[in-house]
């Protein structure tokens, strides 16, 4: 079993890794599917793991958007480094979503227009859960996006006291089958 595997992390770091596998190809279409890739400056992914998600917003994002991936696993830092070695336009982060501020700063971005987050919440320490919230909400632009994915619907309520309106979608084709949340102020 290699350090880089999902099962891997999962067993050894089951708190910050919510999976046992990556999520599929349904899935990230359906986590990206929403984005406004035209008018869009500034993309942000919590929590890439191998970068599924994010191969599918480099695919179809203009060339001159930014994005900036945040990743707390050394694993799969190493393997998003390596995978996305020369990809102009994109920011590999070792770190922790709940310093998403200082990030930004240090690289000169004044706001996100999405935030797309593979991030376990379920299993995330809840003061932990509420500080990257709390700090996703100051700098996702007016009229930007938070789209999450969660296996169960137990944190809606807990996401809606960040983001009133939520909209759920269901991506049966996943293993397990999750919500797709996209959440807007």
């Amino acid at each position: 079993m290699k350090k880089g595997s999902f099962i891997y992390q999962y067993l050894f770091n089951p708190r910050t890794v919510g999976a046992v596998r990556p999520s599929s190809g349904f899935l990230s279409n359906k986590m990206v599917e929403g984005i406004k890739y035209k008018d869009t400056k500034y993309i942000v992914e919590y929590g890439p793991g191998t970068g599924v998600f994010t191969e599918k917003i480099l695919e179809r994002r203009n060339k001159e958007t930014l994005v900036v991936v945040i990743e707390s696993n050394q694993a799969f830092y190493q393997v998003l480094k390596k995978k996305f070695n020369n990809v102009r336009n994109l920011i590999i982060i070792f770190g922790s979503a709940e310093h998403i501020e200082q990030y930004l700063k240090e690289y000169n971005i004044p706001y996100v227009d999405y935030i797309i987050s593979g991030l376990p919440f379920a299993s995330l320490p809840q003061n932990v859960s509420k500080e990257i919230l709390s700090n996703t909400l100051k700098v996702l632009k007016t009229g930007g996006e938070f789209v999450t994915f969660q296996y169960t619907k137990v944190k809606i309520p807990f996401l809606r006291n960040y983001f009133p309106n939520i909209t759920v979608n269901r991506e049966f084709r996943n293993i397990p089958p999750a919500y797709i949340l996209h959440c807007k102020l």
